[in-house]
């Protein structure tokens, strides 16, 4: 983190060479940053002040609102800043009507195409203004934009770096990450109304979720450009400061995804305040096409099929194990057990070809009914009852490509919780290895993400999607089809998730063995570099991800040296 710092906060002459290259822009627009205030200690309102005086880009206007302070130094302040700089313009309040309505105040007095949230305790970065600039610039139809965060201690400290994943719209539905700084077109907040009252301690996230439902342009800038302070009055500091915030984020959740035509529950985390989890109402219990590959190993087959079916609650299922070449009795014997047991929903079918994981998933994906298909390992055991309708809740969603499960070793740790391009190679798994109970880094463990991939162990999508992207791509016999098949489906426009709340346990490989002879890793290297080419643009940096987090360590590390890695 240090080493991090040292490289990537703009040294003095970066200040002045962005200040000189304004004048060259081709867009200009000023930009409002929008901050309430109510009783604001004084060293920190002059502070925040100062951070919007001393930014590299000169048009911007500071738009304060103060909410009928009872504290004679805040009105003090508020004038001596604004006679000093035109660009401050101050809004008194007669009656305190707490954020909402203070934040609405400061918009009435701006006249920005574009506002900046800036809360009155917390500062953002010299460079903060130009960087929003230089996007817009970069891409002008951009109508929201956010950054990385950090925080600043008691102390005037760097600390607990928030390198965020590009826009998510899936990952916002379970936690308010985009957060600071954030950035949004002044027309989108004048068309919604701007904040909600009612909504105090989550009303940036009411604004984000309201705001997202009218423009899909989203941008991320992968810098950190805001620090939030924390102290003993302010959110940075814990859930206990304003455990209210949380209960207006569960409701400001559930008012969007009515209001979105996708009724459900939100169920915020029994622990971890501030992330939640929307279990959606099932339209249609639509069959589900659960596809097994095997090839001997009759007991660890049993364990899944039993699971399953004893496990099971979805009520409209199919079970098809897609034979490859079992030549051993017990495999048999387990086939004809379950079929004499469950005749009407399972079925075998014999595929004696070359192993080629796509090639068989393909030809089972032809012979199943269901208008969702379900991939699964038969090394795999269930442990949520309702794991398939908690997949079907995403699947049904025309936004929503493939769905993900968290699988864990038998020893309880983490074995998938998402696929980063990149990572470790061609692909890696997050947090791999991790404690079950570990919460992620920023909370990624225990709410809904959009991933670029999931892996097949246990992967849902719609049928006809597969059949839209042309199924699992042949070449890639054995490895990366998964994330293969996940990329093609980003391709056409949908999202990927990974649920916290469908679990199974994962034997990994336990069919098929693992890459430890010369001729699986020539394989093995031979289908990367076919993946590679197919996919060298995203590859570059994955979306999902942050160009400034280690893609050699699975737990979202900064990069840096080795030893300087706190996380």
């Amino acid at each position: 983190w240090i080493s991090w710092l040292k490289q990537n906060t703009p040294t003095s002459e970066d200040l002045q060479r962005m200040s000189r290259s304004v004048a060259s822009l081709k867009n200009r627009p000023l930009i409002s940053v929008i901050m309430p205030t109510f009783n604001t200690p004084a060293p920190f309102l002059k502070a925040a002040i100062e951070s919007v005086i001393q930014q590299a880009y000169p048009h911007w206007e500071l738009c304060v609102a103060d909410d009928a302070s009872t504290m004679p130094h805040v009105k003090l302040i508020l004038e001596q800043y604004a006679q000093k700089d035109p660009r401050i313009k101050i809004n008194y309040r007669e009656k305190n009507g707490h954020i909402s309505e203070a934040s609405n105040s400061a918009i009435q007095i701006a006249t920005g195409d574009f506002i900046a949230l800036l809360d009155h305790d917390d500062l953002i970065t010299p460079d903060a203004l130009y960087e929003v600039v230089a996007m817009l610039n970069q891409h002008p139809e951009a109508d929201m934009i956010y950054s990385d965060e950090d925080k600043l201690d008691l102390l005037g400290n760097r600390t607990d770096p928030y390198f965020k994943p590009d826009w998510g719209p899936d990952s916002h539905l379970s936690r308010m990450y985009t957060c600071h700084l954030g950035i949004y077109r002044r027309t989108i907040v004048d068309q919604i109304g701007g904040f909600q009252k009612g909504y105090e301690g989550s009303q940036d996230y009411d604004l984000a979720l309201r705001f997202t439902e009218k423009t899909d342009k989203i941008f991320h800038i992968p810098k950190i450009l805001y620090h939030w302070r924390i102290h003993t009055g302010s959110s940075a500091a814990g859930i206990q400061v304003k455990p209210y915030a949380y209960t207006a984020g569960q409701r400001a959740l559930s008012m969007a995804i009515h209001r979105r035509g996708q009724p459900g529950r939100v169920l915020e985390h029994p622990i971890h305040k501030g992330f939640y989890t929307i279990r959606y109402q099932i339209t249609e219990h639509k069959p589900v096409s659960v596809i097994v590959p095997n090839r001997n190993l009759g007991s660890t087959l049993h364990e899944c099929l039993e699971s399953i079916f004893q496990k099971s609650t979805y009520p409209n299922y199919e079970v098809i194990v897609i034979d490859n070449g079992s030549d051993e009795l017990q495999t048999f014997e387990v086939l004809e057990k379950w079929k004499k047991n469950q005749p009407d929903r399972f079925r075998s079918i014999s595929f004696n070809t070359p192993f080629n994981f796509s090639k068989i998933n393909n030809y089972a994906s032809a012979k199943a009914r269901g208008d969702y298909l379900l991939f699964l390992n038969n090394d795999t055991k269930i442990d949520t009852a309702d794991w398939i309708e908690g997949m079907v809740e995403q699947a049904q969603r025309p936004s929503i490509g493939a769905v993900g499960a968290t699988l864990l070793y038998p020893d309880n740790t983490i074995q998938h919780a998402g696929i980063v391009l990149g990572l470790c190679g061609t692909a890696g798994h997050l947090f791999n290895s991790s404690p079950a109970d570990y919460p992620g880094t920023f909370g990624e463990l225990i709410s809904v993400n959009n991933y670029c991939a999931v892996t097949a162990a246990c992967l849902m999508c719609r049928r006809g999607v597969f059949e839209q992207i042309g199924g699992f791509s042949e070449e890639l016999s054995v490895a990366y089809n998964d994330v293969d098949l996940c990329l093609k489906m980003m391709e056409v426009g949908l999202k990927n998730v990974v649920l916290p709340h469908v679990r199974l346990h994962h034997y990994e490989s336990k069919s098929r063995g693992y890459e430890d002879t010369n001729e699986k890793r020539a394989r093995l290297n031979e289908e990367a570099k076919i993946f590679e080419k197919k996919w060298q643009k995203i590859m570059k940096n994955d979306p999902c991800y942050n160009r400034n987090l280690s893609t050699t360590f699975l737990d979202r590390r900064v990069k840096g040296p080795p030893f300087l890695w706190p996380i």
